[in-house]
Order: C-alpha cells, then structure tokens, then sequence
C-alpha cells in the first residue's frame, strides 16, 4: 500500500487526505499548527490518522509521496529533507487531477484571478454546465474529485499550487498579467516568478487553448521563449486582433475565438468597471466562447456578475464620503488598478507586511488622485518615504478603527476612502479578510 504524507490540516490538505483514503493510500496528516474543529471531525470520520502542533520526521520521512499546502516555502528544513531523500512532493491541484477525467479551466495572474475565476464559474453556471469551483477560492479540489462527478472545473491557481504540478494539464489556461508579487519566495527575481506562472500551460497539447494578455509585457517576452503547443488566443485594450478578444475605437468589447460570429459588447455594459476588469471580462468571455456557451449567455453573465467581498467593495456613504474597502488588494499593483479606476479625490488607506514592495509605480496616480495617505502597519517608514514629497497628509493608525475615524475627520463631501493597502495584513490581522472586515464594521459604526 502506497503511503500519502499530507503537510498541512486546512482546506486542500483535508480534501486531499479523503480523496487518497478513498483510492486506497495509507493516508498520514500533519499540521504544524492547530488544525481547526471542523477539519479535525472530517479526519476523524473518514478515519484518517492525523498530528497537530509538530511534525514528526518517522512519520513524514516514510512517504512514498508527499502533498504539501501552499502557504510552505520550499525553502523550509522538512521540505528539503524530503527532496534529498528523492520523495516526490507535489501539490493538491497535482494529486487531485489525477483522479478527475473533468475539463479544466485554470486561471492565474498576479491580479484579478479571483474575480475572473469566479466570472467563468458565474458563465458556467448560467449555462447550465455542470462545474466545480476550486483552487485558491471554492472548496477543496481533491474533496469535490472525491465527492462529486463534475464535467468541468474552474481552478484559480496560485504560483504556489503552480509549484508543485508536474503532470496536471489544463485544457484551457488563462495568464492574466506578471508583475512583481511574492518574490521573497523567489530569490527576489521576477524571472523565477514569471516562469512559475507559464507552468500553467505545461503538458498543453494543440487541443488545448491558452488565453493571455498580450498587452502585458512580461508575459509577452516570457512567451516567445516557450514553445507553446496550445492554440493561443491573446486579449487586449490597445490592438485590434483577429483571434481573441480586443476593445474596438466604439469602445466595444469583440470576442471571437474561430473567425465567426464573434461577440460584441460595450464596456458600459460590463458589471465590474475599470481598465483591469476589462481584460478580466475578455479572459472570462474567450473562456465561455471556447466551452461554447451561447453568445447570449456569455453577455449576460458579464453584465450581471457580482464581484467578491474586499475588492473593491462599496462599503457605503457617510455624509458624501464614499468609502470602498480593498482589503485584498495585498500588492501594489492591485492597489495601482484600484486607484486608475478611482474619479473622486481619495484618502488612501495604505500598509501592512511589505513584500518587497516598490512604491514607484503608484507615484503618478498617488500625485493626481490622491490627497492624503493613512498608514496601517507596525512599520509604515518605507511608505511614508515613498510618498513624503507627493502627499502633504500622510497620517499612521494603529486600527482599521482610527484609521476610518481619521479618514473621515479630513475626508470632505465627494472624496473617496480607499482601503487598499498594496500589502499582507499579517502585522495586525489574521487576514486580509479580517482587515476588510473591521474596516467595514467601522465605517457602519459612523
């Protein structure tokens, strides 16, 4: 009997134990951490031997394979231990494939992943298919193969989870755009990032299809050194292309994925505005085009698609100020989308765990949209730096609760509150949805 190790007792870990139980593994998990009550009752049912709060190497060194969460750096004692003993360690997108004959569409991106993720999975749904959510957002992948007998699933993927595939192969991969993100777990090169993100078109074959922003220059320089066997449709707002999907001079969205009754549509149609939702709404509609959902359907569901708490959020009005909460906008080139689709002055609410930040690329748009600039952190001094010649206001909080009360005390009627802190919330919430939610919470107590 093949012996599974899991790393990790949260959502992917737990799916992955159940589904390698029911395939006949002898299943081990364990958690450095506390693993959370509801997890622990699904191991306890499906029998599947667990620790918390250690690893023990007899334990973990034993495997045959192992499955390790996303959140573990290579880099860390354990994993390399086991790379040296030759064990193979992969991901639960990895594991979970294997065991699923569902076509499956994956997107990454350093932003807008989520959204455009869950627009395909809205478009899917609307057309009746029958379609899992997984990946970085929905329930665990490897817990709906094991449950579930989908035709379809749409995988939002992280260079993490990207990581640790090796055979998994998309059907249709969707690249939204590179920049620099996560690069502490990448030796601080955006190179090594950008190649992490293009193991999503692995394995494809002429079959398959590969979607990607041709106006991103990274991916477009990182694509002429890959030898792509996938049919490839670019998207973009500044050319006009004949295969894929483009915005004509009528500032219409044309989607057209075989030369024939392609799909038009004006961007004031589209539910989510803003230059980025764009291209996230043409990656969606090439997607649905190519699974061959009715024009119809594809439209609609552009139009009327709700987007996900913490990005960018209408938490409400108070007395003229409009405050929107983008909690998870964790890098700075989130938070530069968030501000370019900004019309109103806007006292940004700035900071967190920096991962390497570079402020540089927001200066513009902090110099003509922004007019004061509040620090949520335990340490704001390479913000403050970043922007002392731009803003005259640059103020700190020590809460999402006084950083709502100060915005409020200098906000005027017709500005903006932006939480959108181009950072990790480690610092001083569990996450970034704890972030956004107590920032919420204080705007409603106005």
């Amino acid at each position: 009997m093949k012996r599974l190790v899991i790393l990790g007792g949260g959502e992917s870990g737990v799916g992955t134990a159940v589904l390698a139980q029911k395939n006949g593994f002898d299943v081990f998990l364990s958690d450095k951490g506390k693993i959370n009550d509801t997890y622990k009752n699904v191991l306890s049912k499906y029998e599947i031997k667990w620790e918390e709060e250690k690893h023990t190497l007899d334990l973990i060194l034993n495997a045959h394979e192992v499955v390790k969460s996303p959140g573990i750096p290579d880099k860390v004692d354990l994993i390399k231990a086991l790379i040296e003993k030759g064990i193979p360690v992969i991901s639960e997108i990895e594991f979970a494939g294997r065991y699923t004959n569902a076509k499956k569409i994956c997107i990454t991106g350093s932003n807008g992943k989520t959204t455009t993720t869950l627009l395909i999975y809205h478009m899917m749904q609307k057309a009746g298919l029958n379609v899992g959510l997984a990946g970085n957002v929905g329930k665990s992948f490897a817990l709906q193969v094991a449950q579930n007998d989908f035709d379809f699933y749409v995988l939002e993927l992280s260079s993490f989870q990207l990581d640790g595939m090796f055979e998994f192969k998309a059907d249709i991969a969707v690249l939204l755009n590179i920049t620099p993100d996560h690069l502490d777990r990448y030796d601080y090169k955006l190179e090594n990032y950008a190649d992490s993100k293009f193991r999503i078109i692995q394995n494809q074959t002429e079959l398959d299809a590969f979607v990607y922003c041709i106006d991103d220059e990274v991916t477009l320089n990182k694509i002429r050194t890959k030898n792509s066997k996938a049919k490839q449709f670019p998207i973009s707002i500044k050319k006009q292309l004949e295969i894929g999907a483009y915005l004509n001079e009528n500032n219409q969205i044309v989607i057209n994925t075989n030369n024939t009754n392609p799909l038009f549509m004006t961007i004031q149609e589209l539910a989510l505005q803003g230059k980025h939702n764009i291209y996230n709404s043409m990656a969606a509609g090439v997607a649905g085009k190519l699974v061959e959902i009715r024009k119809e359907t594809i439209r609609e569901s552009l139009s009327d698609f709700h987007n996900i708490d913490h990005r960018l959020e209408l938490v409400g009005n108070v007395h003229g100020i409009e405050f929107i909460n983008d909690s998870k906008a964790t890098n700075v080139n989130s938070t530069w989308y968030a501000l370019e689709s900004m019309n109103n002055p806007v006292i940004l609410i700035l900071g967190g765990v920096d991962k390497g930040n570079d402020y540089s690329m927001l200066t513009d748009l902090v110099k003509s949209k922004v007019k004061a600039i509040i620090c949520l952190g335990t340490d704001n001094k390479k913000i403050i730096k970043a922007f002392a010649d731009v803003v005259d206001t640059i103020l700190e909080a020590k809460s999402a609760q006084e950083a709502v009360a100060q915005s409020y005390k200098i906000g005027k009627k017709g500005d903006t509150v932006l939480l959108s802190p181009a950072c990790a919330s480690f610092d001083m919430f569990e996450n970034y949805e704890d972030r956004g939610t107590q920032f919420k919470q204080a705007v409603r107590a106005l």
